[in-house]
Formats: structure tokens, C-alpha cells, sequence
């Protein structure tokens, strides 16, 4: 398996540490949020290897390329448009909650939409490289960031200030019946992967998928899933969690650093996770430029021998998330992150079955 595939996925599974995921799962912590997490890391599991095997079937090849071939252009323009629209929304979400984040606990004199203008600064020169340099950007950010994500784990899990009892209390809620809200909450950290509609056209050999590929993943989302629910409650108290707004960022503001050059992990945190949710936002984007791309091209507006379209749906880009920065608040996020992740979930449903149909119409 392509060490890049295992990149997407990691990116998205850490980003969402710190966004609106744990917050939902700790919401649901007595109505069934860990029999949800169990079930959606099978689910997740069995996405990502059914994902990664659908594409491997067509190397260099993305879905834009293979609904045009395989499907009426009609109904290739529509799937098209639905999925851009998802996977913008997708990387909106990170935008917004980060600039969120910067505001409440590093920079907060400076006006939400500034920190958001700064944001899509840097993200309109990333979105319009060729999905080879992004893929080396995420490579290079990654493999810098890595250690401190590292650090901070094993600092989390031996902190004397984590209380297992905490832990223990919240294992006694197993029994509860699952939620689909905490399903769909969890499922998506493993869901990396099906950014494979677009960087595929990079992987032009079959991979081997084996086991060992996916054990790795496995036991990457499993610590990941475990470590998003239950160290903030072992670190605020299973009761007291609930009346956080960013669980992970008061944990991180527990820890200590004692012989490190900054002391409060809660900077590092802070700076590490804006980074991977630069990447996260950035691989989301250039999704969303290229299907939109692949349906939507305006030959004739032109400047200067240079086409004008990426940059057309890059101010709608802009217009979009200032708007959205404008009026949402932190609740309204959260509440509207569940509502899309429903509904991402449920959308798979359509994904698979198109997957299916591709498959099918290629072998006749």
C-alpha cells in the first residue's frame, strides 16, 4: 500500500482530535458512546479497505475520470458537484473551528475574519499546486510534527493528573445502546482515505494491500479513538467534561513539559494541530478544485493565456468561509458538525453503490 494513502488517512484522523468529534462523542459518554466507537471502527475499517481496494482495481485514474467513462454526463456532472460540495464543507468545518481556537486562546484581539483571511492566504497558494506537491507538502509537515504528536500522547497517558477512575466510570456506560450521531462522529477519523478520488491519478502501479497494511491502520485509528474519548475524561472528570467546549485544548492546558524549551503543552498543541488542520483543509480543498474542475471549465475566460476558473471557485471559496466565520457561533458549529457528519455517513451508502456500479460496467 502507497505510504501517501496511509498520509491521507492519518491527516484526518488527527485533525478531527481536535475539532468537533470529541465533543460529540463526550456528549453521547452516557448514551452510548462506546458501543458506537466500536462499531464505527469496524465500519471505519471496512470503508478504508473497500475505498483502497476500489481504486487499486484502477490505477491513475480518479473518480471524475472514471464517471466520465463509465457513466451518463448528466449524472456524472450531479456526483460530481454533490461530492465538491461535501468535501469543501469537510475541510470548511477545520477552517472555521481553528480560526475559533486562535481566537479564544492565542490571538485574542485580532477580529475572526482576520485570522480566517490569514488562513485562506496560505491555502489559495496550496490548493492550486498539482496534487503531487500537495502530497509532498503533507509528507514534509508530517513527518516534522510527528514526534511532538508522539510526545504528547505518551505524556497524556503516564500524567499524574490522569485519573483512571474517571475512566473506569465511563466504562460502565458499555451497556448503553448505540447512538448514530457517535457513530457517524468516530467513523469519520478513519475516512482519510476516500480523498483517494482525486490522488489516485498519482498512483499509477497496483498497490499490495495485505494484512499487515491494514493492521497498521488499525492499530493507528484504535489509539487514536481511544485516545480522543477517554484522556480528556481521565484528565477533567466524567462528569465535568461535559461543560467543555474544547475538550482537548483544557486537557492539553493540564499538562506540563517540565524540562522542555515551553512548558505548557497547550502552545505546542496548539501550533502542532494548526498545522495538520492546515493540511487537512488543504487536501479537502484541492478535492473540491479539481472535481469542480473536472465538471465546470470556462474556456474562453482567460487572461493572458491564463485560464481563470480554479481562481472563480477559489473567491467562492472565500466568500463562503467569511460568511460562515461571520455568523456561525462555536454551539451552532458543533451542532451543525453533527448534522453533516449524519449525513456524511449515510452518504457512503451512495458511494459504495457508485464504486459498485463502476466496477460492474468496467468488466462489460
Amino acid at each position: 500500500m502507497n505510504r501517501y494513502f496511509i498520509y491521507l488517512v492519518f491527516v484526518n484522523m488527527v485533525a478531527n482530535v481536535v475539532a468537533s468529534v470529541p465533543k460529540i462523542l463526550i456528549s453521547q459518554r452516557s448514551e452510548g458512546a462506546l458501543l458506537s466507537m466500536i462499531i464505527s471502527y469496524i465500519l471505519g475499517l471496512v470503508f478504508c479497505y473497500l475505498c483502497a481496494r476500489f481504486f487499486n482495481l484502477f490505477p491513475g485514474e480518479g473518480l471524475p475520470d472514471l464517471t466520465k467513462k463509465y457513466m451518463p454526463r448528466w449524472f456524472s456532472f450531479v456526483i460530481l458537484f454533490v461530492i465538491a460540495v461535501t468535501w469543501y464543507i469537510a475541510g470548511l468545518i477545520t477552517l472555521v473551528t481553528f480560526s475559533f481556537l486562535l481566537k479564544r486562546f492565542l490571538t485574542p484581539d485580532m477580529p475572526l475574519s482576520w485570522i480566517t483571511i490569514t488562513f485562506l492566504l496560505f491555502l489559495t497558494y496550496g490548493i492550486l499546486l498539482n496534487s503531487k506537491s500537495v502530497l509532498y507538502t503533507v509528507e514534509f509537515v508530517l513527518i516534522c510534527s510527528l514526534p511532538f504528536v508522539f510526545i504528547i500522547t505518551i505524556k497524556a497517558y503516564t500524567s499524574h493528573e490522569l485519573n483512571w477512575d474517571f475512566i473506569g466510570e465511563s466504562l460502565m456506560y458499555i451497556h448503553n445502546p448505540p447512538s448514530f450521531t457517535a457513530i457517524s462522529a468516530s467513523a469519520y477519523l478513519l475516512l482519510g482515505g476516500f480523498n483517494l478520488i482525486i490522488f489516485n491519478r498519482l498512483f499509477k502501479k497496483k498497490q499490495q494491500i495485505n494484512w499487515k497494511n491494514m493492521l497498521f491502520i488499525a492499530l493507528i485509528g484504535g489509539t487514536a479513538l481511544v485516545t480522543t474519548y477517554f484522556i480528556p475524561i481521565g484528565m477533567l472528570g466524567f462528569d465535568a467534561v461535559g461543560d467543555v467546549v474544547y475538550p482537548w485544548i483544557t486537557t492539553s492546558d493540564s499538562l506540563r513539559l517540565e524540562f522542555f524549551i515551553v512548558e505548557r503543552v497547550i502552545y505546542i498543541f496548539l501550533l502542532l494541530y494548526l498545522a495538520i488542520s492546515f493540511l487537512s483543509v488543504l487536501i479537502h480543498w484541492h478535492v473540491t478544485l479539481e472535481l469542480l474542475k473536472s465538471i465546470i471549465w470556462f474556456k474562453k475566460f482567460q487572461l493572458k493565456k491564463r485560464n481563470l476558473t480554479p481562481y472563480l471557485f477559489l473567491s467562492f471559496f472565500w466568500v463562503a468561509s467569511l460568511i460562515a466565520v461571520s455568523y456561525l457561533t462555536e454551539y451552532h458549529l458543533i451542532q451543525y458538525s453533527s448534522y453533516f457528519l449524519n449525513f456524511l455517513l449515510c452518504s457512503f451508502v451512495v458511494m459504495f453503490s457508485l464504486f459498485l456500479f463502476i466496477k460492474r460496467r468496467a468488466k462489460v
